[in-house]
């Protein structure tokens, strides 16, 4: 099988580490020549890769077409490319919908959209796909853990959390700046707060059958967890995060 990619941004490097490192048999990877500096860098760093003359190269060369590109760009080149009859076209464009997708290619087609994350380049953390197919799955199972959606409007909902990505890094950076303010060596102070929270992201998931809600109330009252969490409450940080949500939520 040939895999195709449209696009050779951050997350479509990601999605080809992770299946270059995985165990999925492919016969080879071929990519668009959009950032040809990417392009090179992911061709000479695995053997099974091949750059693409062009977009519509990419489709004719392959079973299964990623499209990685962003939405107002994807929107404009996609009516210009012939796809082959049931062929397996895999978007990882946010706010272009299914159906959407359907219109602009034109030709009949097995349509998936797909939420793939950067820890899918150690073959980690959660893929979001719809409509449920059991290839795509089995596929994403092997660089990542699919989480199949029964229905679009369902599927917005992962889409606007998939946004927040950039803000748990932004926290984490603030935690680190403060330790470095109160002098703290650069590298112990990245350390301690990566490693903190990526040891409390592993209890919550280990925990992922309660509700996240007990691990809040287990806080000591009067203690320094139970203090930050309330005072970020009282400034409504949490009221703002959902607010920003919904904001997302509107455009997908």
């Amino acid at each position: 099988m040939n895999l195709g990619f449209i696009g050779t941004g951050n997350i479509v490097s990601d999605v080809i580490t992770g299946v270059s490192k995985s165990k999925i048999s492919y016969k080879q990877i071929i990519i668009s020549p959009r950032n040809k500096k990417k392009a090179y860098y992911l061709k000479k760093k695995f053997k099974k890769i091949k750059i693409a003359k062009n977009n519509q190269e990419v489709i004719e060369k392959s079973d299964w077409v990623f499209l990685g590109v962003l939405p107002q760009i994807g929107e404009n080149i996609i009516p210009k490319l012939n796809f082959k009859k049931n062929q397996t076209v895999i978007s990882f464009m946010s706010t272009t919908n299914y159906s959407k997708l359907k219109k602009l290619i034109k030709k009949k087609t097995i349509i998936i959209r797909a939420i793939p994350m950067p820890p899918i380049r150690f073959g980690k953390g959660p893929v979001a796909i719809f409509p449920p197919n059991k290839k795509v799955k089995y596929f994403f199972d092997k660089i990542g853990t699919t989480i199949e959606i029964k229905n679009e409007k369902l599927s917005k909902n992962f889409w606007a959390i998939s946004g927040t990505m950039a803000s748990f890094y932004e926290l984490l950076n603030v935690l680190s700046n403060w330790l470095i303010k109160k002098k703290t060596n650069k590298l112990d102070a990245q350390k301690y707060v990566t490693l903190l929270y990526s040891a409390l992201a592993e209890l919550t998931v280990i925990n992922s059958s309660k509700p996240i809600k007990n691990l809040v109330n287990e806080q000591t009252p009067g203690g320094l967890n139970w203090q930050v969490v309330n005072e970020l409450k009282k400034s409504g940080y949490y009221k703002l995060l959902e607010k920003s949500l919904k904001k997302i939520y509107k455009r997908l």
